[in-house]
């Protein structure tokens, strides 16, 4: 369950909130933070109630996100570098990230007026309505995996989960990573404002990480994030709309929709990580990155199957990563 080889696949939902349960018990956070099992349960439950059946934002995302955060906290062993409380904070907003997610983006949102968009004034629409949902859940008694905290660690647990998810904005992307690679020659782990930004990284990290898992576990998910972007771009012509360009099915392939992505969003983001933490070792990404390996994902093999995946689990996050895992 730690490692990023982990099937998402092969899990049934019912099982999926078991293993939830199993991150929240062994980051030590169920006997640290006095969450009864019963409420724990609820709380999964209202969660699992709140993600919509739709191709991609579903719960079978919010479960890999989260695994990838709970991977990643082992992994960098931030257990000790950040409070317990912290730690809570970055693994909650992964399970609650993208709750009650339409299919649409924050683009179509603001085009077609939405209520989301008329409700936050075209402000994140999507990440500001997840947050609620999220303190929607844990209003209730019977849901509220919080409800035995004070108040300070309450309001401190509901600022820091609110700035993470926002941070999920892909509009932000260039804003939050620049202030990442600002502060990393001088981080310290004991200044809030560091932890902050570091935590939207890694909120960030886990929620495109996708394409840095095996090739079997990660072309499912592009299947299923290509419809919901279909799905969008044919409601956008249907309503008149601006059709956003790596939406439309008529233009876009498999190959064009993730170069781009993983040369100008993925790698980046996982370098300047790597940057903090020396077990995130990424030589031969950068390596790749500097001969323009991506250039050549379009390559077709002798059976015309474009090559995009094969090449892709060459230039895996994870695989470079996991022999620190088992190292440990």
């Amino acid at each position: 369950l730690k490692t990023p080889t982990f099937d998402n696949w092969q899990w049934e939902d019912a099982e999926i909130m078991v293993l939830l349960q199993v991150m929240y018990t062994d980051l030590d956070f169920i006997s640290t933070f006095n969450i009864e099992l019963d409420v724990m349960q609820q709380f999964l439950y209202e969660v699992y109630r709140r993600y919509n059946n739709i191709p991609f934002h579903n719960f079978k995302h919010c479960f890999c996100v989260t695994q990838m955060m709970y991977g990643l906290i082992w992994l960098t062993d931030l257990r000790s570098k950040m409070d317990s409380i912290d730690l809570l904070i970055m693994l909650t907003s992964a399970v609650c990230h993208d709750l009650d997610h339409t299919g649409y983006n924050n683009a179509y949102q603001i085009n077609a007026r939405t209520e989301l968009a008329l409700r936050y004034n075209d402000i994140s629409p999507l990440e500001n309505h997840h947050c609620a949902v999220a303190f929607e859940i844990l209003e209730k008694t019977e849901s509220n995996i919080f409800r035995n905290l004070s108040t300070e660690q309450f309001k401190r647990i509901r600022e820091g989960i609110i700035k993470c998810i926002l941070a999920t904005d892909m509009t932000r992307h260039t804003e939050i990573l620049n202030k990442f690679k600002a502060l990393l020659p001088v981080f310290d782990f004991s200044n809030k404002d560091h932890r902050d930004v570091l935590m939207m990284i890694m909120i960030k990290v886990s929620d495109i990480s996708n394409e840095a898992r095996p090739m079997d576990v990660a072309e499912p998910w592009l299947d299923c994030l290509l419809q919901e972007f279909f799905n969008q771009s044919d409601m956008e012509k249907l309503e008149g709309l601006p059709v956003t360009p790596f939406m439309d099915r008529d233009k876009v392939t498999k190959p064009s929709s993730q170069t781009g992505f993983i040369r100008f969003v993925l790698f980046p983001l996982f370098i300047e990580l790597a940057n903090l933490f020396p077990c995130l070792e990424l030589g031969e990404l950068k390596r790749f990155e500097e001969i323009h390996y991506v250039k050549n994902l379009k390559a077709k093999d002798t059976t015309g199957k474009t090559t995009v995946f094969r090449h892709l689990s060459v230039l895996r996050f994870w695989p470079i990563l996991l022999p620190c895992l088992l190292s440990d």
